[in-house]
């Protein structure tokens, strides 16, 4: 797909999409977190007693690497910055920081409130919570550098879930919906909107089917790839 502005002057731009390759996905994968690392994709998948850690063939939607995590967690957002990967829970306040070519854990990072999304900028790693804000933490001990308030204007932008930094600006599904947003990483501020209405097609969307949440960027072919929890697909935008 690629992305279009739509004509109507509106601020922030909106954009809606057009889809350039249709790519497997595992129908079976909860998805809360979904990255490229070295031109290799991984995805974190969530819910209670099923959430696991993946390393994903991305022409077969194959899983070539697979962590599973105790049911006692729910397993959330997801980034990989110098060699190291680290796991959000939703409600356990636990960052998993793993080596992200063995899987191996090296620690545990502690946090206050629910954990969402995870991304990076490549010096610190950007989380929400299912709120209007956004954190920016070191990656080493995780301690709180600064939070920002996402905005539309003067109305906050609530249930931002899953994070992609891509070419300066944070992109955020907004749980629930089918919007994405992208984000002034320095003020806050909204500079554009994604509609992804329809992008799995109706026939596809079964009982179980669940809401779009799933951004990566390819930085080497200047590709974007959505999906969504429990989606049969993966759907690719060239930049």
């Amino acid at each position: 797909m690629t992305f279009s502005a739509c004509t109507d002057a509106q601020t922030p731009k909106r954009y809606t999409y057009k889809v350039d390759k249709v790519l497997p996905h595992d129908v079976l994968s909860y998805t809360q977190g979904l990255f490229f690392y070295n031109g290799e994709l991984y995805e974190s998948a969530g819910q209670y007693g099923e959430s696991s850690f993946r390393k994903v063939d991305l022409n077969s939607g194959m899983v070539l690497k697979r962590e599973n995590f105790a049911s006692k967690y729910f397993i959330e957002g997801s980034c990989a910055l110098d060699g190291r990967l680290y796991i959000l829970t939703w409600k356990e306040n636990t960052c998993f920081v793993c080596d992200i070519n063995t899987f191996k854990q090296l620690g545990i990072l502690r946090y206050q409130g629910e954990g969402w999304g995870l991304t990076t900028d490549g010096k610190s790693l950007i989380m929400s919570d299912g709120s209007s804000k956004l954190y920016f933490r070191k990656p080493d001990n995780f301690q709180l550098i600064r939070e920002i308030d996402v905005t539309v204007g003067n109305s906050p932008v609530r249930y931002l879930n899953e994070l992609e930094y891509i070419k300066g600006e944070i992109w955020a599904n907004v749980y629930g919906s089918d919007t994405i947003v992208r984000i002034d990483p320095a003020t806050g501020k909204v500079k554009s909107m994604i509609d992804c209405s329809n992008l799995l097609p109706g026939y596809l969307i079964k009982r179980d089917t669940d809401v779009l949440n799933g951004i990566a960027y390819d930085a080497k072919n200047d590709h974007i790839y959505l999906t969504g929890k429990y989606w049969p697909k993966m759907y690719r935008n060239s930049l």
